[in-house]
């Protein structure tokens, strides 16, 4: 368990194959994609305050590719690349 800002992610316990986002960030925070292992996958709320999209990135040969999965509504997320930073 660890306690501090989300949307840096966990860097000592990188790579990760499946990263689950349960905030709004309003862009895709870039430690998180660092952080993921080649095939890996993050799902995460990504959008504003109340108009977001359930999207999932897969990384792929080095590629980002996103699909948007519905619309939905998350508490924002915090920190560096969160809501309003």
């Amino acid at each position: 368990m660890k306690t501090g800002d989300g949307s840096l992610g966990w860097k000592e316990e990188a790579p990760f194959s499946r990263i689950i986002v349960t905030a709004a960030s309003p862009g895709l925070p870039p430690p998180l994609i660092e952080q993921l292992s080649e095939g890996g996958k993050i799902v995460l709320p990504l959008g504003e305050t109340y108009s977001q999209a359930l999207t999932i990135i897969e990384k792929k040969q080095g590629q980002i590719n996103k699909e948007t999965v519905c619309s939905c509504v998350f508490v924002p997320l915090v920190g560096k690349y969160g809501q309003n930073h």
